[in-house]
Formats: C-alpha cells, structure tokens, sequence
C-alpha cells in the first residue's frame, strides 16, 4: 500500500497520458497529419473546470460537454482539414492550437488568463481514470474489426489506392477527426477534474510533442502503440531522476535511436520482427525439402 501511495500520482498521469495519445493515434491512423489534439484537450478542460467552479456542475455534466465540445469542434475544424494534406495539415492545426491557446490566455475573465483556472474540484480518481481508459481501449479494438478500421489502414497506406477501392478518403478521415476530438475533450475534462487546477502552458507546444511522440515512439499501427509509448515517455522522467540535469537530453536521445532503428515504432516493430521469424523458418524448411540437381 505504501508503494503504491507513493506512486499513486505517478499511475494517474500515465493513465490520463495513455488516454491523450489515443486522441492523437486515431488521425494518424487514418493518414492525417493532424497535431490539434492539445487545442481540443485544452478546450475539453477549460469546459470541464468553468462548469466545475463557476456553475458548480457534477461529474457527468461536465464530462459530457467536455466531451461534446471536443467532439463539435472537431468536426468543424474537419471540413477544411480532410481536404488538405501532409504539411499543410500541420500548418492548419498547429495554428488553431495556438489560436485556442491565445484565447484561453487573454479571456481572463471566463478562462483566468495566465494564471488559470484554480481551485477545481477533484471529482475523479484513479479508477474512473482506468474505466475510461478501458473504454477508449476497447472501442479502439473493435474499430479494428470493422469497414471503418480497415478504411483507416488503407488511406494510411496509399491513399490513391484506397480511394480506387472504393473508399471514401475525405468523409473517412473526418470521421477520424471527430473520434480524436471526442476522445481529446473527454480526457481533457478529466485532467481539469483530477488535477485541481488548469493553465494554458499546460496544453502548448511540450504536450504537442509529447502526444506525438507518444504514438510515433509505440507505434501507430497497433492498438498497443499508444499505451507503450505513453509508458515509456510517463516512466522515463522517473527512470532518469538521478540523471535530472540531463533529462532532456536523454528523452531525445531515446526518441532518435527509435527513430533510427525501430522507425515504426516499439510495438510495430517488434510485432514485424516476430512475423518474419516463421516466415524465414518455413523458407528455410522449403528449402532444405527441395532436392538438389
């Protein structure tokens, strides 16, 4: 009990951090370079924490607009966004995350400016955390059994080549903006109602990158991708707390030797590497069966 006490807030980051990454996963997955899932996090959370403090609203109201009004706008910031691609899809959201971060910085009387929102009640814990994790987890799953999962894998892979299948790209990757979108407001309504107080530093640029970083180091292609990569990114800080001076520079470091040598990441990789494994055994066997001139 002591250990876990003592590791307790440590769980509860690397729950809401899991839960983060399947936001972003989800665009990546379906091919868009999107990086505005801070943006909607940060619109989840300041939903949830003015409805907690200045209206005094419960657990369920203030998650289910947190979640709604990530979910909206998502799906309007996806009418220009489906019809762009790569850098241009970067540009476009790295912009509306700074512009929802500007808001959120110079409308002090409704968000608190830059000293936040403090004071929220801590209406969530660990195992409200871990169901919504669970959830998310699950619906990541099923989506993977069906047309729309496969969609996602075809535009990710050729986009030209799914669009001569049959599928249709730009209605498809909207459909992956909106799930980011729930899933970003969701979990950003969580972390202002688990972690007493909220301010625009918390969703800028680092945690841009961290989402990013998060999907891209465990991989997106798998469904474990996002939860790997979350771990390690959660862990490292911690692993390397003797190492505080040079933190920064280790947690590149590790970026860049994924990139180098598992450049699908953790889980993807690892998962081609045990396919290939049997593959060449069955080679080798055929070939050994195969009588010599």
């Amino acid at each position: 009990m002591n250990l876990f006490a003592a590791y307790h807030p440590l769980i509860d980051l690397l729950l809401l951090n899991c839960g983060c990454a399947f936001g972003q996963y989800i665009v990546l997955r379906a091919g868009a370079f999107s990086i505005a899932n801070a943006g909607l996090t940060s619109l989840g959370a300041y939903t949830a924490g003015i409805l907690a403090t200045q209206y005094g609203a419960g657990l369920g109201t203030t998650l289910l607009c947190s979640t709604l009004i990530g979910l909206v706008v998502a799906i309007l910031l996806s009418l220009p966004l489906a019809r762009l691609r790569g850098v241009y899809q970067a540009i476009a959201t790295l912009a509306f995350v700074q512009i929802v971060l500007t808001l959120a910085l110079y409308a002090e009387g409704l968000t608190g400016g830059a000293l936040g929102l403090n004071a929220i009640p801590k209406l969530v814990g660990t195992p409200t955390l871990l169901i919504f994790v669970v959830v998310v987890f699950y619906v990541m799953a099923a989506l993977d059994r069906t047309r729309l999962g496969q969609a996602f894998d075809a535009i990710r892979q050729d986009e030209i080549v799914a669009a001569t299948l049959g599928v249709r790209v730009v209605s498809t990757q909207m459909v992956a903006f909106a799930l980011s979108g729930l899933i970003s407001g969701l979990f950003g309504g969580l972390i202002a109602l688990h972690t007493y107080s909220i301010d625009p530093n918390q969703f800028g640029f680092p945690m841009l990158v961290s989402l990013l970083a998060m999907v891209v180091l465990g991989g997106r292609r798998s469904i474990y991708g996002p939860i790997v990569g979350a771990t390690i990114l959660t862990l490292l800080p911690e692993i390397a707390r003797p190492l505080s001076d040079n933190r920064t520079l280790i947690h590149g470091m590790l970026l860049i030797l994924i990139i180098v040598f598992l450049p699908k990441g953790v889980v993807d990789s690892l998962r081609g590497l045990s396919l290939r494994k049997p593959k060449a055994r069955q080679q080798q066997r055929v070939a050994g069966d195969v009588p010599s001139a």
